[in-house]
């Protein structure tokens, strides 16, 4: 089993920035893809951004587009999201979640999965 930690959350600013990091517990030989998820309170789960294994391939939601920017470092076992200018409705738990071979944006494709940093973002 893939271990996931995020970290970075905070209160900001409409119009702040914010890089929220995932460390994975370990760099496997198997390709995996990584993705960022969110979810405000009484909300579905909603996709943000992915990156597949190679960092190559990325997807975003129209929402964040843009704004977010996910990358990865295989050797470090990190992704990072690094989100500008922020918006109220950017206000969730965000969550990272990975799973084997190719990139996707629907959650319940994601094996593994963190155990969420708070983004809040304040008018």
């Amino acid at each position: 089993q893939v271990q996931l930690v995020e970290s970075g959350g905070g209160l900001v600013q409409a119009g702040d920035s914010l890089r929220l990091s995932c460390a994975a517990s370990r760099r496997t030989v198997r390709a995996y893809a990584v993705g960022w998820f969110r979810q405000a309170p009484g909300k579905e789960r909603e996709f943000v951004a992915a990156v597949s294994w190679s960092g190559g391939t990325t997807n975003y939601a129209d929402s964040v587009k843009g704004r977010f920017t996910i990358s990865r470092d295989n050797a470090k076992n990190m992704v990072d999201l690094q989100m500008n200018s922020l918006k109220p409705e950017d206000t969730a738990v965000y969550y990272c979640a990975a799973k084997w071979d190719g990139i996707a944006w629907t959650s319940g494709l994601y094996n593994f999965w963190g155990q969420g940093t708070q983004v809040t973002v304040s008018s």
